[in-house]
């Protein structure tokens, strides 16, 4: 009876020595948790106003740069179920974060290089905000900063629509009215 009981205590220790090596090995250290990423550095005002973005957006995505033009003209097709940005109740605006049902209050946020982004609250370049890449009204073109993110949601697109009720621009202007004699 001692010979089984030794074998199974030495068991038992081995095993309780490897969960808790697990449990230290696991906990990071408290300079880990509290340093920002090398990319992210303290916010500064954006050069884009949240009224600006605020308004309804036909949405596209493209993970490779040549489909840029194809996922803008998509993303114009979209307009009859639009992705809708709104003001948030402070200041920010009102978007989806990666893998998030929630609509979630973002900030426009600039940066000393230059860059603007749309993220959550705090430092520039974290995980979650989106770099605007580019902006000029009608178009932009937001990049997650999260490179699994990007990965798998790519680079999105978003073309404003029209106002409800108004109808689409045609291409070719307008015929020219001689004036009233």
């Amino acid at each position: 009876m001692n010979a089984w009981r030794s074998p199974c205590t030495a068991g038992v220790a081995v095993l309780a020595a490897l969960g808790l090596g697990t449990c230290t090995s696991n906990t990071p250290a408290p300079e880990q948790t509290a340093a920002p990423s090398p990319m992210e550095q303290p916010a500064v005002p954006s050069k884009y106003r949240p009224e600006e973005v605020v308004g309804r957006w036909g949405y596209g995505a493209y993970h490779t740069e040549n489909d840029f033009a194809r996922t803008a003209a998509a993303a114009r097709g979209q307009c009859g179920q639009p992705v809708e940005i709104t003001r948030g109740p402070n200041g920010g605006v009102m978007m989806y974060l990666a893998d998030s049902a929630q609509l979630q209050e973002l900030q426009l946020k600039g940066s000393a290089n230059g860059k603007n982004y749309i993220g959550p609250p705090g430092n520039v370049g974290g995980p979650q905000d989106r770099e605007i890449v580019s902006f000029d009204g009608r178009t932009m073109v937001l990049r997650w900063m999260d490179p699994e993110v990007a990965g798998r949601y790519g680079t999105g697109v978003y073309v404003r629509c029209a106002p409800e009720g108004v109808a689409r621009a045609s291409s070719k202007p307008p015929p020219v009215k001689p004036p009233p004699q």
